[in-house]
């Protein structure tokens, strides 16, 4: 990924002014009174009466199955997310071997839905944080980003959630997150500009520094070949 200046100057913006009024998923508190497989059923019948709405012939081979497959994904796959149970435990360990410097997990893979057209979010994450006497292990903070994609999202409050949630687990606020991606409901519909992308950033602790901003920057610019 390359970060021009204009780039990084707006990601610097970003870190300053962000602000929301909560990063929590907005939730009813009987979300979760259905099982899954009640989900799956009511959400199954919803989707076929759109689909009938629509004029398609649901006796076709084709078509028959889509009401079921559609409503498993919703609930198993990509709005699996939602549910508290299915947050990855993120263990850590004591950080024996003294590394003190920045640590930089690039090019996560981001799959989320915006909210507002449940059409895909689709881009990477990258995040760095420094370590106050405790590190995590490489592969949970890629699972802390799938599990927050995993809902009807916006971006600003996914980059949110990934940076509360990391630096609740390593103790400390010295986390950052940059997440650049290209909205399916800006490049398929409305505008239908499939060039643009949209990048958020959330920069906690030392993060705030321009300094060490930068230096997290520069990681990101990085290369990785093999």
């Amino acid at each position: 990924m390359k970060i021009d200046k204009a780039l990084e100057e707006e990601i610097q913006a970003i870190g300053d002014d962000h602000m929301m009024s909560s990063y929590d998923t907005p939730l009813r508190e009987d979300a979760f009174n259905l099982s899954d497989d009640e989900k799956i059923a009511s959400i199954k019948k919803d989707v076929a009466n759109i689909m009938h709405t629509l004029g398609l012939d649901m006796t076709d081979d084709s078509l028959k199955g889509t009401p079921n497959r559609v409503a498993k994904m919703f609930v198993k796959e990509i709005f699996g997310g939602l549910h508290p149970e299915r947050k990855p435990k993120a263990s850590t360990f004591d950080n024996k071997y003294k590394y003190n410097e920045m640590l930089v997990e690039k090019n996560i893979t981001v799959y989320s839905t915006c909210e507002h057209h449940l059409l895909p979010i689709v881009g990477r994450a990258h995040i760095a944080y420094i370590s106050n006497g405790t590190v995590v292990g490489l592969s949970k903070m890629n699972r802390v980003v799938d599990y927050y994609a995993k809902r009807p999202q916006v971006q600003e409050r996914l980059t949110i959630q990934v940076v509360k949630e990391l630096q609740k687990v390593l103790g400390t606020d010295d986390v950052a997150c940059v997440i650049d991606a290209k909205h399916l409901c800006v490049n398929s519909r409305g505008i239908r500009d499939i060039e643009s992308s949209t990048v958020t950033a959330e920069f906690g602790g030392k993060f705030k520094n321009e300094k060490t901003r930068l230096e997290f920057l520069d990681y990101i610019k990085l290369d990785t070949k093999f």
